[in-house]
């Protein structure tokens, strides 16, 4: 049934291309980008199956066991849109090709000095594909979580980050609910990686879905968590909620910046660098600073806008940018 499904897939990819992506290209002038537009159609059309299948198999069970009741039905919209643009492969794929070239460039100086860089992919010759695929699975979480601790220890990287944080409707596609200058960072810091440790552009695609799709799982609203063993070998959508839970997953002893529980796919980075909070509860998300507060001097601090839609979450993620870098000048 895989192999039907994988030729189905080969031979879409195919007709797409020949009959769409490929005269259009032409067309616009754009010939020598050809093969680069081959593997993008690959990326389309894989976020397609991505998007539905989430759809067919999460959204019954947030029906069924939803974590927290929805308050907002527009804002799970909202993130959908987002969804669109990261899953259908605009971002991902854009910075991966771009990218390709730079590397090979600089790989191809290096040797020309007698460099050679470390390529993990020299050390994973006459291994099972599988293990080359889930040792770069490891590789590349192991980096993203400290990432994703950058984006929780930086003032003016949380500017951004804090976006995704605000859903308080959290849900399936939440996980792309993100600003797009924070995306592109994180795009290319991943892409670079993957470059470096010799990853082929179609299996850094299998990658990226495989990953994405477990964290469309850690982000659904499902009373869903793993046992005592599986919490701590996968990331659960409890073991992530807590990440997400308002004065809990992203402050530390009273601060704004901090948390717990950065894993993005494994646990295990949490529990060697003593982030990990495996405490049951199931709270609510969102941002302390969405909710009015009291200052010391007894006044009120009124709640934090982030906006609703698309366009106004993504300006107020800037201006958020900006008052960071202001607060900062200003110490």
């Amino acid at each position: 049934m895989i192999q039907h499904f994988l030729d189905g897939f080969a031979f879409l990819q195919g007709w797409l291309f020949e009959n769409a992506v490929e005269p259009a290209m032409f067309a616009m002038g754009l010939g020598e980008y050809i093969e680069d537009a081959f593997e993008g159609v690959e990326w389309f059309l894989a976020g397609l199956c991505e998007v539905a299948a989430l759809y067919l198999v999460l959204r019954p069970l947030e029906a069924v066991i939803p974590a927290q009741q929805m308050t907002d039905r527009r804002a799970r919209f909202n993130d959908f849109v987002y969804t669109l643009i990261h899953r259908l492969g605009f971002f991902s794929m854009a910075v991966f090709f771009t990218l390709d070239p730079v590397m090979d460039t600089i790989a191809a100086a290096l040797r020309m000095e007698g460099v050679h860089p470390f390529n993990l992919e020299n050390l994973m010759t006459g291994f099972h594909p599988l293990a080359s695929f889930l040792m770069y699975l490891v590789v590349l979480d192991f980096f993203d979580y400290w990432f994703h601790r950058g984006q929780h220890k930086f003032r003016w990287w949380w500017a951004l980050h804090s976006l995704h944080h605000s859903q308080q409707n959290m849900n399936l596609w939440s996980d792309d609910r993100n600003h797009l200058l924070d995306d592109l960072l994180r795009d290319a810091y991943m892409a670079i990686l993957a470059l470096a440790i010799g990853v082929a552009p179609g299996q850094y695609v299998l990658l990226v879905s495989v990953s994405r799709a477990l964290q469309s799982l850690q982000h659904a609203n499902v009373r869903i968590h793993f046992g005592r063993l599986g919490e701590r070998l996968l990331v659960s959508p409890r073991f992530h909620r807590t990440h997400h839970a308002v004065g809990i997953g992203h402050e530390s002893q009273g601060r704004e910046l901090g948390g717990c529980n950065f894993g993005v796919l494994l646990p295990i980075w949490d529990q060697l660098f003593g982030t990990a909070n495996f405490a049951p509860g199931w709270h609510g998300t969102g941002v302390r600073d969405q909710f009015a507060r009291a200052n010391p001097d007894g006044t009120v601090r009124p709640p934090r806008d982030y906006g609703r839609g698309f366009w106004r979450q993504q300006w107020l993620g800037l201006v958020r940018l900006i008052e960071a870098g202001n607060r900062r000048n200003a110490a």
